[in-house]
């Protein structure tokens, strides 16, 4: 309970004024004039040790003993049942006549505040991960419209849009144990530009110490169709898995990272041009790695998650 900065009294001072009542034989009056209170104030304090003890002393909540005006427990089971059936918060005041904010207050102290909460707990998500750096990369690429001017990302005015700009691909690649990240800007989501992509991602690993001996990608042609990528894998030794389909989660940790850089990178910053925007992704992702503290590793960063399974016994 935090004190009431204009207090004159604290439970010790209280004790205090007890005290000089009860063992010395003080009168009240005086009791109260060398503790700066009134005679009743004092006198509140003394009936109170005399219900209650030493914990009496103590400033009580304020918070009213009854609430006539409370939400019915019929009310709130109704909420519960709704938001259960995944209502949101204002379907559920319309059922049952209560007000939204009193609605959202309540799920929220049933637990009920966020849907996602409910579907994680029908279906639990599967989280992994594998023991050793290497032994499974994610890959995956997010569509980025080409820029020629401030986007309405930026202005807020959707009817400035300008049309057939088009569009370039960042292509990530995260490794499973360490969560070290390569990242790079290409013209599109084409085989060849996913082969080059992942040769120059394979090299930077691999000047860390880090050999990939298993690949996760989604089903995109780039990586299922095209011959080069397929070989790349072969001359490497490494094992080709897929996601399954419309399964974006199969591929999470890629999945989390580039919504990681969409907010941090992508449209964090007014850039004026595509190419300035490509630009700053290498110092982009080279912070991620080395500075930035991530709450899947206990607030490491990735490089230090990897110096960490170095000095680890083999």
């Amino acid at each position: 309970m935090q004190l009431h900065p204009n207090a004159k009294l604290t439970p010790k001072t209280r004790r205090l004024l007890v005290d000089r009542i009860r063992q010395d034989r003080w009168p009240v009056s005086r009791a109260a004039r060398a503790a700066g209170v009134t005679r009743q104030t004092a006198y509140k304090w003394l009936n109170r040790f005399e219900e209650g003890g030493s914990t009496a002393l103590h400033d009580r909540s304020s918070r009213p003993h009854r609430f006539p005006r409370a939400t019915s427990r019929k009310a709130l089971r109704r909420m519960e049942q709704l938001r259960r059936r995944k209502k949101a918060a204002w379907e559920i005041a319309l059922e049952t006549g209560v007000p939204v904010a009193t609605v959202s207050r309540q799920l929220k102290q049933l637990g009920l505040g966020r849907l996602w909460r409910l579907e994680e707990a029908e279906a639990p998500p599967h989280r992994y991960e594998h023991q050793r750096p290497g032994d499974l990369f994610h890959i995956d690429a997010k569509k980025l419209a080409r820029i020629e001017g401030v986007g309405h990302r930026i202005h807020g005015d959707r009817s400035r849009k300008k049309r057939g700009v088009g569009w370039e691909v960042a292509f990530v690649c995260v490794d499973d144990h360490t969560r070290l990240a390569y990242a790079e800007v290409f013209p599109s989501e084409s085989g060849k530009y996913a082969t080059t992509f992942f040769r120059r991602a394979l090299r930077w690993f691999e000047s860390l110490g880090i050999h990939c001996r298993r690949l996760l990608t989604d089903n995109a042609k780039c990586y299922t169709n095209s011959k080069a990528f397929q070989e790349l894998c072969e001359a490497h030794g490494i094992r080709q898995s897929f996601t399954r389909p419309y399964t974006p989660q199969t591929n999470g940790k890629a999945e989390r990272f580039i919504q990681t850089m969409k907010r941090r990178w992508a449209y964090r910053t007014v850039f004026r041009t595509s190419a300035q925007r490509a630009a700053s992704l290498r110092p982009w992702v080279t912070h991620y790695n080395h500075q930035r503290p991530h709450r899947s590793l206990g607030k490491k960063t990735p490089m230090e998650r990897l110096r960490a399974t170095r000095v680890q016994p083999v």
